[in-house]
């Protein structure tokens, strides 16, 4: 019985090894790109920092487009390269991290007998092991969740930011040249500050909306679907039905990750203007159904098709299986698009 536990030890450490390696060699790789890019952004920078320099010179001369281009130039550039730093700086942490980890598995299995072989001549242990397989899965759900709020960050509060150091620049040089234009510049910054605000507090709620925490999961879908409403989209409906009752904090946070990750889907990709929830709040169980009137497409292809990662069908699958759960997609090309789901509670429990 020791024996057979520790020739499943060394088999599980062997693969871990190999795994451990590959990812090294990956790690190696993007290292490499990272700081290429590293050094170009630099180069860039410092093109874009002698550009604004020039523009000072001349600033009562310039058009204010010019000035505009220039300034968003150089942030967005440093904003790149802060970016590009900070992942360089990670992939290296990661790569010690993982050397360590190696290390530790040659340690074990120095002391290891020799590998058993099968009558093909290759290692007993070869086949996939499920367990990793999972946290592969997940990490990569983490990398596309991360990507996408980078990608909203870059476009909404990031942008905006930029046009407003922009403006602050402008009224800082018209206080003292033109008083009256000074002022109407400081109202449309005024105004865009607002504006900001509003697109930072939407991001922050997207990143983890601390309602969740504190009130649950039908406050925080309430005001989720509010929100939207807020932002121009008037054809999200949520119905609930049952008792309100406040769950497992994993599990509120599932629903709430799964249902924000539909909507989405429903309105970027499937292109729908109603999207219908119903919440059904049972003893034992948690029901979710949404329908939308999208342009839809073929289900199959959405779970096994390359594309299938940009939908996130298999990775929603994954997240409510985990917990126990069942999730179930139909929809057709021209048909839209119906997703149910249920997660068993534990009143109670967390």
């Amino acid at each position: 019985m020791v024996e057979n536990n520790w020739e499943q030890f060394t088999d599980f450490c062997r693969l871990g090894s190999e795994h451990i390696q590959q990812e090294l060699k990956e790690i190696d790789m993007l290292i490499q790109q990272t700081s290429s890019e590293v050094d170009r952004f630099m180069q860039t920078n410092s093109r874009a920092v002698a550009r604004t320099r020039q523009i000072e010179s001349t600033f009562d001369t310039v058009p204010r487009e010019d000035i505009r281009k220039g300034y968003e130039a150089l942030i967005e550039n440093q904003q790149r390269l802060f970016t590009m730093r900070g992942q360089l700086e990670k992939l290296q942490s990661d790569q010690k991290n993982l050397t360590r980890i190696a290390e530790l598995y040659e340690r074990v299995l120095s002391f290891a007998p020799p590998q058993k072989e099968t009558s093909r001549g290759h290692a007993a242990t070869q086949g996939p092991d499920s367990s990793q397989a999972v946290v592969i899965s997940i990490i990569e759900a983490q990398e596309q969740e991360r990507l996408r709020l980078s990608r909203q960050m870059h476009d909404g509060p990031a942008q905006s930011l930029t046009n407003l150091v922009l403006q602050a620049e402008i009224c800082e040089r018209l206080f003292d040249r033109d008083v009256d234009r000074a002022r109407v510049e400081l109202a449309e910054l005024k105004k865009n500050v607002v504006q900001a605000f509003k697109a930072v507090k939407v991001f922050i709620f997207d990143l983890r909306p601390m309602m969740l925490d504190d009130l649950g999961l039908v406050p925080t879908l309430r005001r989720y679907v509010n929100g939207i409403a807020e932002e121009g989209f008037t054809g999200l409906t949520l119905k609930v039905t049952g008792k309100e009752q406040r769950l497992p904090a994993h599990k509120e946070v599932t629903i709430f990750r799964v249902l924000q990750a539909l909507i989405h889907l429903a309105r970027e990709q499937d292109r729908a203007t109603s999207i219908n929830v119903h919440l059904f709040m049972e003893e034992d169980e948690v029901r979710v159904d949404l329908e939308d009137n999208g342009a839809g497409f073929e289900i199959d292809e959405g779970l096994t098709s390359p594309d299938a990662a940009r939908l996130n069908l298999p990775t929603l699958r994954e997240r409510i299986e985990m917990l126990g759960g069942e999730i179930n997609f139909f929809g057709a090309p021209g048909q839209g698009i119906r997703v149910n789901f249920s997660l068993p509670i534990e009143i109670g429990l967390d």
